[in-house]
């Protein structure tokens, strides 16, 4: 056996492992999903059935929490993506001396432990709910959208920085010479050039709010999300019903990311196709002109 065959061999297992391990627990939580038994478990496997997933629906606690869950991260993302922008204009605006100072300030909501978000989110909207005399601003909702935004909008911020690093000043300054307004430029040329980072800002910042547990847990109150109660079903024990919401959450998961992928796929036909399109006019353009310039010649 040769060297370069005891290699493939290595690389192979390893290759494997890795799958093994990433891929593992999933197929092991979607077997016990279908298993009859009452426990989560993959051996024996004492029956198929899909009786677990209607377990699930009728479960109004787990219901509610993904509903909020889902409705917490709708709020989150409009009004994390539009902050991360803003932040991300200004530090691209301001003077160079002042931007180590105010992206140490923008960041450190990351740098933050999500207890103390969560429990300052709680003393302060406590505090103005007393000042003003009005419970409205103290719900469970309203508070965790405002907690999970503090340090969510930083993420997209970082995102949307990466995406200007590439952007083209020129482009601005051209448009303003040639009479357009700052807001022309705005929505003409920078949010088109923007539209890849505010998708990926968007996915992060719901998925960021659809599994937080550490600021939802103390922010949320008298409400519950997803994640709240999965922990405490992980406490008093677990029923393959849990398993099934999470096959649900994968299943989703991956139509979402084929969906995306035969999306993007489309569209770069589609310029590919303009791009064609556009070297063909030119082509033939540039043979119409050249015609006129042969028949003088040959006259």
């Amino acid at each position: 056996m040769s060297a370069r065959t005891v290699q493939r061999l290595m690389m192979g297992f390893y290759v494997a492992l890795f799958f093994g391990f990433l891929f593992g627990p999933l197929l092991v939580m979607a077997v016990t999903a279908l298993n009859t038994a009452q426990y989560p478990q993959v051996l024996p496997f004492e029956g198929f059935t899909l009786d677990w997933f209607a377990v699930l629906l009728d479960d109004r606690n787990l219901v509610d929490g993904i509903r909020n869950s889902i409705l917490i991260g709708i709020f989150v993302v409009l009004l994390s993506v539009p902050l991360g922008l803003a932040g991300a204009i200004v530090m691209t605006q301001i003077y160079a001396r002042a931007r180590s100072l105010y992206y140490l300030v923008v960041v450190s909501p990351v740098l933050t432990p999500g207890i103390i978000i969560g429990i300052s989110t709680v003393i302060f909207w406590r505090d103005v709910a007393d000042s003003i005399g009005s419970e409205s601003v103290y719900d469970g909702l309203f508070l965790a959208t405002l907690g999970q935004s503090t340090f969510i909008s930083a993420y997209c911020m970082l995102i949307f920085l990466s995406r200007l690093q590439r952007f083209d000043p020129s482009q601005r300054e051209a448009a303003l010479d040639l009479g357009a307004t700052h807001t022309q430029v705005f929505f003409h040329i920078l949010l088109p050039f923007l539209k890849p980072a505010i998708f990926s800002a968007a996915v992060i910042a719901f998925l960021s709010s659809f599994e937080n547990y550490n600021t939802t847990t103390f922010a949320i109150l008298a409400d519950k999300t997803l994640t709240t109660v999965l922990a405490g079903r992980v406490r008093q024990g677990t029923t393959p019903a849990i398993s099934a919401l999470a096959v649900l959450i994968i299943a989703i998961t991956l139509a979402g990311a084929v969906l995306y992928e035969v999306l993007r796929r489309i569209e770069q036909r589609r310029e590919q196709g303009r791009a064609q399109a556009a070297a063909m006019a030119e082509r033939a353009e540039a043979a119409g002109g050249m015609a006129p310039a042969a028949a003088l010649m040959s006259s």
